[in-house]
């Protein structure tokens, strides 16, 4: 029991250490011996815990999902006024806060990986689909309330998470060295429209 206590203490810590280290050296740098000298541990305690760099990679990712799907993140239900409640949603998952809740290094490191490891692929759709699915709520909530006009809510939430998403592409290759938040606002600003004109 104390062993099994020890274990799920420990494992945070390196799973920490191991996503610091990625953002640090990226996938193609990153060790096991780099993680555990981040934090002062021997290896061999990484491999007791996770068995291999494998198991370590499938927690890491889903300790990454466990950040974007914090509720205090997108969470306005206490705001009681409709449409101050879907400004303030929009303008959360349009921010650079939102969008680096993972590193986008790290984002799109395993995404790379998804490419090719199934488990990794499996988890990346269901963190998707939970957001789509969240927002495509949210997006009914709002139409019954008369602050949007949408016809198709699981398609305006499938453009939500696709324009959310190609944000880093734009800031990574096209911003010019403009601020992340320039090209942002522009595409809130089209997709608010698009969401009160019965575009979708």
């Amino acid at each position: 029991m104390r062993k099994n206590k020890s274990a799920a203490l420990r494992k945070p810590d390196i799973l920490e250490s191991y996503y610091q280290v990625l953002i640090q050296e990226g996938l193609e740098g990153t060790s096991i011996s780099k993680i555990a000298s981040r934090i002062g541990i021997h290896p061999s305690l990484i491999i007791h815990y996770f068995k291999n760099k494998e198991n370590l990679k499938i927690e890491l990712v889903d300790l990454l999902i466990e950040k974007y799907e914090s509720p205090s993140m997108i969470n306005f239900d206490h705001i009681e006024d409709d449409e101050e409640h879907f400004d303030s949603l929009i303008s959360m998952i349009f921010s650079l806060q939102w969008s680096r809740t993972v590193d986008p290094s790290v984002h799109f490191g395993f995404y790379y990986l998804s490419l090719r490891n199934e488990k990794i692929l499996e988890r990346f759709r269901v963190m998707f689909k939970w957001l789509r699915d969240y927002l495509r709520e949210k997006l009914v909530y709002f139409n019954a309330k008369g602050v949007i006009n949408v016809k198709d809510e699981k398609k305006a939430a499938d453009y939500i998470v696709t324009l959310m998403e190609g944000l880093e592409i734009h800031n990574q290759f096209l911003a010019d060295g403009k601020p992340f938040e320039d090209f942002a606002q522009v595409a809130q600003k089209a997709l608010v429209s698009a969401l009160k004109n019965g575009e979708f």
